[in-house]
């Protein structure tokens, strides 16, 4: 059964691989080139008609990865996971709306707030409502009414609440992503490492379920999580199509993600953190970018209370580069930033299950 892993993983990152190069030439034959700011970095000046919605690319590469995993090993796809990239594209069609308004009908800022708000709830509402259905032969839903850490704790806050919770978790991780999304192979390198967290947490919620709860040497250290072994697969898929992206992102950049990468990056991570019953502990796997869209609601509240920045410019990576920092300079030490977090969130994960062991 982990063969799915595998196959995902490796087919993910083989499609970017080979494919993103071909959407490069495509892209800039049609003149889908990047938007630039003026009152960004100078050194991003020169980035400016580099061919954006990349995400195109690992969107297509996941979702044909999950499916022919499960078409090679003849397991059938799950609820859970068909949530998870539903989530993903939903995201990232309201991200490619977005860009190609900036690009093709040359609207700086895109598509209008209201209408990406719009979007980005309609996919938000569809998911959660959609997860609390399909339950399992044990009852389990692919999402659950309880909070979660390393797992559910404490009473269920209904179906309203974990509606509203849930396009919380959609909202902050789609934009985090997004704000994070300013440096060549930043957001892109930042999630692999997340997804290479999440494909850990399902295997070991795998070997430890309570549908399993036999065989274990204590059953009632167990996870209660409907398709955890999915949610890897759906992991794995997604960190070997980010990754071979990266080879193709990473500076000098070829191909931007854009808002259609960004966006869906982080509706995939929110969805893989609601259905594996870890959605605070993504606040800690994810901590990068939280950090950055922590900069920019300090920069924007500073300014409109005092008068003042705190930073140069918000989001943080920006700052850094108008200090004096290189690009690659920020971006690998961003990734370490990054790597620090998702040890401390999985040695969490891991504490929390041996403290019931």
């Amino acid at each position: 059964m982990m063969n799915q892993i595998l196959f995902s993983g490796v087919i993910g990152l083989f499609l970017t691989l080979v494919g993103t190069p071909l959407l490069i030439k495509l892209l800039a034959r049609k003149g889908y080139g990047q938007y630039i700011r003026d009152d960004g970095p100078r050194e991003h000046h020169s980035k400016r008609g580099t061919p954006t919605m990349g995400g195109i690319a690992f969107i297509l590469a996941t979702i044909a990865a999950y499916f022919l995993s499960k078409l090679i090993t003849g397991k059938p796809p799950t609820f859970s996971g068909i949530l998870v990239i539903g989530l993903m594209a939903g995201m990232g069609l309201v991200g490619f709306l977005d860009d190609y308004i900036k690009i093709v009908k040359r609207r700086s800022l895109g598509l209008r707030a209201k209408a990406k708000m719009a979007g980005q709830l309609l996919g938000g509402i569809a998911f959660a409502v959609l997860s609390l259905q399909f339950a399992d032969n044990r009852g389990n839903t692919p999402a659950s009414t309880k909070l979660s850490f390393v797992q559910d704790f404490g009473w269920s806050i209904g179906p309203v609440l974990f509606v509203v919770w849930a396009l919380f978790m959609i909202l902050a991780m789609s934009n985090g992503v997004n704000l994070t999304d300013g440096l060549d192979g930043l957001a892109t390198g930042a999630s692999v490492l997340v997804f290479g967290a999440y494909t850990f947490i399902g295997v070991w919620q795998f070997q430890e379920s309570c549908a399993n709860a036999q065989t274990l040497a204590n059953p009632t250290a167990c996870y209660e999580v409907r398709d955890p072994l999915d949610l890897a697969v759906v992991s794995s898929a997604l960190m070997g199509a980010c990754l071979g992206f990266l080879w193709w992102n990473t500076s000098p950049a070829k191909i931007f993600m854009g808002d259609t990468g960004s966006l869906a990056l982080g509706g995939a991570l929110a969805g893989l953190a609601i259905c594996s019953r870890t959605e605070l502990l993504l606040a800690i796997l994810g901590g990068l970018f939280v950090l950055i869209t922590m900069s920019v609601v300090i920069q924007v509240g500073s300014f409109r209370l005092t008068g003042k920045r705190v930073f140069r410019m918000a989001p943080l990576q920006h700052h850094f580069e108008l200090k004096g920092w290189s690009e690659v300079l920020v971006v690998v030490r961003f990734w370490i930033i990054q790597g620090i977090c998702v040890i401390v969130g999985l040695g969490l994960f891991y504490a929390g299950w041996a403290a019931d062991k």
